[in-house]
C-alpha cells in the first residue's frame, strides 16, 4: 500500500489507465463511494462493477495528471483522460481516504479543456 494519499492516487490512476481491476480493488475501501456526472454507487463491489464497465467500453486509456493538490485525508487531481487515442475528457477527481489509507470516496467532475 502506498504511504501517502497522493501516492495512493498515483497508484490508482496508473492501475486505472492500465485497466487493472485487481490493482484498483486493492486501493479501495470496502464502503467506498463512487460518484460522477452519471452515476453514484456505494460499496467496493458496486464501484468495481462500474469500473469494469468503463474498462470494457475502451481499448486504451491514458491519464495525464495536469495538477494535484493534497490535504490531510484527501487529494484533488485535475486530469486529462485520453480514450482510445481520440477522445479527451477533462476531469477533476476528489479523493477521500479512510483511516486505513484506502480510498473511501471518489467524486469526479467533468470540465472543459480550455
Amino acid at each position: 500500500m502506498p504511504s501517502t494519499p497522493l501516492q495512493t492516487v498515483q497508484a490508482y490512476l496508473a492501475a486505472y489507465a492500465a485497466r487493472d481491476l485487481a490493482a484498483v480493488e486493492l486501493l479501495l475501501a470496502e464502503a467506498v463511494t463512487l460518484r460522477d456526472w452519471k452515476i453514484r454507487v456505494v460499496g467496493k463491489v458496486a464501484a468495481l462493477a462500474e469500473t469494469r464497465k468503463n474498462f470494457d467500453a475502451v481499448q486504451h486509456l491514458r491519464i495525464d495528471v495536469l495538477a494535484a493538490y493534497e490535504r490531510a485525508g484527501g487529494v484533488a487531481a485535475e486530469l486529462a483522460i485520453v480514450i482510445d487515442g481520440r477522445d479527451t475528457l477533462h476531469v477533476v477527481d476528489v479523493f477521500e481516504f479512510g483511516a486505513d489509507g484506502r480510498i473511501a470516496a471518489i467524486r469526479a467532475f467533468i470540465g472543459r479543456g480550455d
